[in-house]
Formats: structure tokens, sequence, C-alpha cells
């Protein structure tokens, strides 16, 4: 389903969000599971407008970009600024399992939410085995069904 490639990516999401600052914004967190068919990933975007979200998929690689401005008028003197703000952005990778051609996004209460759906290709599927008789006649086991060959 989800590949990942970066050994450190840990360490960095933990240093991004200690040391996360206006020019390097915290890291977008994400939930990622599995629902039936389809494999739902959920990116937490608080306060970001709908319009600034930007969502490309290349190859396999599934980009996420969004922007969160700093609401602020021209008499205020900012004592505290917690809130990270600027460009967001999120790559993962995504297994060749997945249809990436028909991903849903919907965008709701700060929640980005992509369902993609498991490719047919990966679905399990039921297999007919053939059985021989002599060369004559073949049986389908699953559906037992006799088929003269005409030998």
């Amino acid at each position: 389903m989800l590949m990942r490639t970066d050994p450190f990516r840990d360490l960095d999401r933990l240093t991004q969000q200690v040391l996360g600052t206006p020019t390097r914004p915290a890291a977008m967190p994400i939930d990622a599971f599995r629902n039936g068919d389809a494999f739902v990933v959920q990116f937490d975007l608080p306060g970001v407008d709908a319009q600034s979200i930007e969502l490309t998929v290349e190859k396999n690689v599934l980009t996420v970009h969004a922007q969160r401005a700093r609401a602020q008028a021209e008499d205020v003197e900012l004592l505290v600024a917690e809130r990270p703000h600027g460009t967001f952005s999120r790559q993962l990778f995504m297994g060749d399992t997945l249809d990436t051609e028909r991903i849903d996004a919907q965008y709701a209460d700060g929640v980005l939410t992509l369902r993609v759906p498991i490719a047919e290709k990966a679905k399990p599927r039921r297999v007919p085995i053939n059985v021989s008789d002599g060369g004559r006649t073949s049986i389908d086991t699953q559906s037992q069904e006799r088929v003269t060959t005409g030998v």
C-alpha cells in the first residue's frame, strides 16, 4: 500500500515538530489505513483554504501542497506565533496495487481525506483448475463442467 523509503523520516518529523519555523513549517500529519476495497489517507490541514490545496500524482508519487496565510491586521503587535503558516508539502509513494487514476479527495473540517481504490489486479480472485482425463475430457473443478476436447 504505502511504501516507506526514508529511514530518517521519524527523526525529521520530530525535528520539524520541535523546531518548526515560519520558513519551514511543521509537518503535515497523516493517518493512513485500509477500509474495505480502498486505501484511505487523512491529512490534518486546519485553517487551510480549500482553494490553496493542490493534489498531484506522477507515476506512483502522490504530492499534496497547501498554504496557510497568517491573518494579521497592520496595527497589531504579534506577541506569540506558535501556529505554523506558509507552504505545507507532503509526498507519499503509492504501491502498484493502488488505482491512482480514481482517487477521490474530500476536504472538510480541516481534514483532507483521500480514498484510493485497490486496483482490480491486486484483489483476490479464484483461479479455475482444469483436470485432464486421459487427454479426452477436461473438468473445470470450479464449475464442474465437462468439456470434450475432440481427441
